[in-house]
């Protein structure tokens, strides 16, 4: 019976092999490929986050309309041919040289190599570049001569080289825009008569608070020839200059501009919660008309607009998203920064340096093929960047480290022990090597900033503050009542940006000329500023201040160490900054400006927390002798018993964590910049306190919310709910145009399986797969990009068959010259062992599958028979609906 059907299978492979053999003689003259079109779009060997040259990209054509051939980037490029130069440089060749060896048999390389690259809001296929990295490993440690261990060790070098290079490179973008920014700054108030490009403090000889400086001449005195200020022409000049700028730096943003179709359900990239009720009043929907007319309304987004620390977050979960990462939002982005906070808005810089210093990774990645062609190996240095842009943002190397532990670990998958391990279970967490080199990263970083010396102090902190004096006990109930304000002020800060979303951008004049909102914006932001000193400081100045002990030098501290009968006036001046600076926060997230959440909350607990330790201050001052004050040195003055700055940096990380939800990173980083032992638990009581309340009122951090309303296939292992429903309830039913049956013949005609793949982008999925079934039976699956880059490769799709039967196995030494393969042979692209479960499986092991292994899809069997496939965005939609309570 075996032997029969061997014969039968023979047979039928041979006369397919004669069909297909007289079909290629028929048809040969039509195999012809497009040049036009080759020099009118990027070539396949385009990095993964690379933009396209143009100022606008437009993916409008996808998925609803057909593509244009040979293309992997749905963007729009007009103009002669863009391609970038096929004449590699010195460095390129001497990598290539290095790090593309030449094996002695170059046909014995797996076919897994010959793959497509990723298209445009797909995810990464974590398993399928640990594969081809394993081959890649497997043939380098085959070489047992001089040579080929030379090129092991440069292989293992490569990683080191490239994070050091980042680090340096991400620490001189952190200088340049410190020391530009500070300079403009203070170009609201006046200018230096020693140097047009000399800073306030610089000119002042770095005390910039005194307020006697010849050097320093304001606007007023410029304008009158008199050694007098006057406070009406300063007032015109820093209003003036901070729309100008704030301006500026939105219209430099608006350059990195992009549009993308609605079918691809992504609501908002750039921060940009005014799509938060659309979204919601669609998925209430139940498909009906006004569903599908929210589906399909495009959607723009400004790669260079807010802090980016979202879409980081989830690209490095494997998100794609082209240009985001690119030159060119690299280069916008950072001048845009250095307008955005010089023009004084209540924003921050060191969100923004999380995506500049992830830019610099993308781009440095290219320099070795190791990196630039997997994906997945990308992705652990564009962690490590991630963590120096930390590094530098705070002075905090080790805070930089935690924090890709912290926000990373759940993103990034540890692809390197796929195939050597036999598809073990894999960790979200870290691996050592990963983990130290990003530490190294961060450490380069650091020392780089520190020669560079951007604030002149010799120090690479934001600020630096030391406290002599140790807390008492009684202080245990301030800090825990600390750590609820900040966790209830950080979840309505959270429910009041959407509310302002909502609202007042739902205006279409605000909707479709964004510089406009921004512009309004600046302008209440300079109005009200000018009179309140605590809210015209720059964030970390005022933050520095609101921290530091008090001490002698008065004018260091700008009222903030008032006498005891004069602390209930300063707390009502703390207070009412307090609510002009929440307001301007609100009203600032979102806008199209690179713009930072981190600082400016950490300066509002700053202010929340200096005025509660002015308060337990004053009540010590009044009740000397209760048995509360004790521990208080007997006779002594209240300041030296109650610190109000530990108070302030103590709500400050408070207030953080409640709308980032960072715990862990936040304690170390407030460590670093103290570097007191003494203080790092009442950092940590607070933030931990801190998290439970915000959790209690808002689930979401602010950076959470962004990432579920934009709709990414980003799984969130940090909320694992609890299921009581199978595989079988989830999986979609079974229909003819998604699957390719080869019962009858593998061959399979061209035009079939185009239809077949425009339906399957028509549904949004265009990382998804069609499996190939015989006779019921799963044979394999050949996922979305590779279907599409095959048809694209034929020269003619009418008429033609197209072979669809999947390998079985892959053989260390193939005769067949690789330059002279079939393109009607897709079998090279055909995963010829798909992950598949059985549709009674638990919802807990679906759930492990997905998290654990970084899968796309899933197989769907029934008895043995295929019966569907589930893909990563459903199950993430489910997992959504679980968590609100509209499944099980």
């Amino acid at each position: 019976m075996e032997d029969g059907e061997s014969t039968s299978y023979s047979r039928r492979r041979a006369s397919e092999e004669d069909l297909r053999t007289e079909g290629r003689r028929s048809r040969s003259h039509r195999r012809r490929l497009s040049t036009s079109s080759r020099n009118t779009e990027l070539n396949e060997q385009s990095s993964l986050l690379q933009e396209s040259s143009g100022l606008q990209r437009d993916y409008s054509t996808v998925p609803s309309t057909p593509r244009p051939r040979l293309s992997r980037h749905h963007s729009t490029v007009t103009g002669e041919d863009t391609r970038p130069s096929r004449i590699p440089s010195f460095t390129q060749r001497l990598t290539r040289a290095l790090s593309n060896y030449d094996l002695k048999n170059k046909t014995s390389e797996s076919l897994l190599e010959e793959r497509v690259w990723y298209d445009q809001f797909t995810s990464t296929d974590w398993i399928n570049d640990s594969i081809k990295d394993a081959y890649r490993v497997k043939a380098l440690r085959a070489r047992k001569d001089f040579r080929g261990r030379l090129y092991a060790w440069f292989d293992g070098a490569q990683g080191w080289v490239l994070v050091a290079i980042i680090g340096f490179i991400v620490a001189c973008l952190a200088f340049f825009v410190d020391v530009t920014e500070n300079v403009l700054f203070d170009y609201k108030e006046g200018y230096c008569t020693n140097g047009w490009y000399y800073s306030k403090k610089k000119c002042c000889l770095g005390d910039s608070s005194t307020s006697f400086c010849p050097m320093w001449k304001h606007w007023s005195q410029l304008i009158t020839g008199s050694e007098k200020k006057t406070e009406y022409i300063d007032y015109i000049f820093y209003v003036a200059f901070t729309v100008a700028l704030a301006t500026a730096s939105s219209l430099l943003t608006m350059t990195t501009r992009t549009v993308y179709p609605g079918a691809l359900q992504i609501r908002n990239v750039d921060e940009d919660l005014a799509q938060v009720r659309a979204s919601l009043e669609g998925s209430s929907s139940s498909g009906g008309a006004e569903s599908k007319a929210v589906d399909s309304a495009p959607t723009v987004y400004y790669s260079a607009a807010g802090s980016g620390v979202a879409e980081v977050k989830v690209i490095l979960s494997g998100f794609v998203l082209h240009g985001y990462l690119g030159l060119r939002t690299l280069v916008v982005k950072t001048f845009a920064l250095i307008l955005s906070v010089s023009s004084g808005l209540s924003l921050g810089k060191e969100g923004p340096y999380v995506h500049i210093a992830t830019c610099v990774g993308n781009i440095a990645c290219r320099l070795f093929s190791k990196y630039n062609h997997n994906d997945g190996k990308r992705r652990e240095i564009l962690s490590a960047s991630a963590a120096a842009g930390v590094a530098v943002a705070f002075g905090a190397p080790i805070g930089g480290v935690l924090f890709s532990l912290e926000e990373v670990r759940y993103a990034l998958i540890d692809t390197s022990i796929f195939v050597v391990q036999n598809l073990n279970p894999v960790s979200y967490y870290f691996p050592p090597k990963t983990l130290f080199r990003t530490f190294f990263c961060c450490i380069v970083a650091a020392l780089s900033l520190k020669f560079l010396n951007p604030y002149g102090t010799n120090k690479i902190v934001l600020f630096e503050v030391r406290y002599v004096t140790d807390w008492h006990i009684f202080e245990l109930v301030a800090f825990v009542f600390l750590g609820v304000c900040g966790g209830v002020y950080g979840a309505l800060f959270i429910k009041a940006s959407k509310f302002w979303a909502t609202t007042f951008r739902k205006n279409k004049l605000i909707k479709s000329y964004p510089v406009i909102e921004l512009s309004f914006v600046a302008l209440v932001t300079g109005l009200i500023s000018f009179w309140n000193r605590y809210v015209r400081l720059a964030v970390s100045e005022l933050l520095f201040e609101l921290a530091s002990p008090c001490t002698g030098n008065e004018s260091q501290h700008s009222g903030l160490c008032p006498e005891p009968d004069e602390i209930p006036k300063t707390i009502l001046y703390l207070l009412l900054a307090l609510a002009i600076k929440s307001v301007l926060t609100v009203i600032t997230f979102g806008t199209k400006v690179p713009a930072g959440v981190y600082v400016p909350t950490m300066v509002i607990g700053g202010i929340m927390g200096h005025a509660v330790g002015l308060a337990v201050e004053y009540a010590v001052y009044k009740f000397p002798n209760s048995a509360l004050f004790e521990s208080c040195p007997a006779g002594g003055s209240p300041s030296a018993c109650v610190v109000p700055g530990v108070y302030a940096l103590v709500c400050a990380g408070a207030v953080m964590c409640g709308v980032t939800r960072l715990s862990v990173t936040l304690a170390v980083i407030l460590f670093e910049m103290t570097g007191s032992l003494d203080h790092v638990l009442p950092f940590s009581l607070a933030v931990l306190v801190s998290k439970w309340v915000a959790d209690a009122i808002e689930p979401l951090s602010i950076y959470d919310l962004l990432t579920a309303l934009n709709s990414y296939p980003y799984l969130d292992t940090k909320m694992r709910p609890v299921f009581s429903s199978q595989l079988s309830d989830i999986t979609p039913r079974l229909r003819p145009e998604r699957i390719i049956d080869i019962s009858d013949s593998a061959l399979v005609p061209a035009e079939e399986l185009r239809e077949k793949l425009r339906m399957l982008q028509t549904a949004g999925e265009l990382d998804g797969g069609l499996p190939i079934v015989r006779s019921g039976i799963l044979v394999g699956l050949i996922p979305a990009p590779d279907l599409e880059f095959a048809l694209d490769n034929l020269r003619s799709e009418e008429d033609e068959m197209c072979l669809m039967a999947p390998k079985e196995d892959y053989p260390d030494n193939s005769s067949d010259d690789v330059s002279i393969r079939d393109p009607t042979d897709f079998s090279p692209y055909i995963d010829p062992a798909p992950v598949a479960l059985e549709r009674h499986s638990p919802m807990e092991l679906v759930y492990e599958c997905f998290a654990k292994l970084g899968l796309r899809y899933m197989c769907v069997l029934r008895d043995g028979q295929f019966a569907g496939v589930v893909h990563k965005k459903a199950f993430v939609k489910y997992l959504m609906e679980v968590h609100e309570g509209k499944s099980h």
